[in-house]
């Protein structure tokens, strides 16, 4: 008898500590998180062959612009060379496949490309400089949780390719812009 007592109050006990120990506040953070797809598409007139090396996708949701704890890597599941020329309309490029992240404001959305960029013109490759530009697009946009969030990056070649006659080299100047679509799940 005094062995099924001892057994009932430790039952107690851990029903007790069980149902204390799950606070309100770490409940809302479970549930602080939403979904993001990143696609690539391209839009252009004139340019027919732009190879660019993707190495990642990052959003920026600090303040800073210059302190890199501010940018988050979207595991980009889609790396390397890509003709991107030939993601035009509905044909898109899939870069980050519902990766979730905290919902957070985010600032800005940007490719981080490689140094193998490269423009194919009569079938002789071109080496495009991308210099010190980061191709980014702000967006400006509250990540909302239990939220998914499509966006389509549009790189616009024609206005991206440009001919520098003084140093004799074709420039890559990204041209991003972003859309974003928020689907509730």
């Amino acid at each position: 008898m005094k062995q099924l007592l001892i057994y009932r109050q430790l039952f107690f006990l851990v029903l007790v500590l069980s149902y204390t120990s799950c606070t309100k506040d770490n409940i809302d953070d479970v549930n602080n998180a939403t979904q993001i797809t990143v696609k690539l598409k391209s839009s252009n007139q004139s340019l027919s062959k732009v190879y660019l090396d993707i190495e990642d996708v990052q959003i920026r949701t600090g303040e800073n612009l210059d302190n890199t704890s501010s940018w988050k890597s979207l595991n980009t599941i889609n790396q390397g060379v890509f003709n991107v020329s030939d993601f035009k309309e509905d044909n898109t490029l899939l870069l980050v496949d519902d990766f979730e992240v905290e919902a957070t404001y985010v600032y800005e959305i940007r490719l981080v490309l490689g140094d193998n960029n490269f423009m194919n013109i009569n079938s002789v490759l071109h080496s495009l400089d991308l210099g010190n530009a980061k191709p980014s697009n702000l967006i400006e946009t509250q990540l909302n949780s239990k939220r998914r969030y499509d966006m389509v990056i549009d790189i616009d070649l024609d206005e991206s390719v440009s001919y520098n006659q003084e140093e004799n080299m074709m420039i890559l100047n990204p041209k991003l812009y972003t859309a974003i679509r928020q689907i509730e799940y």
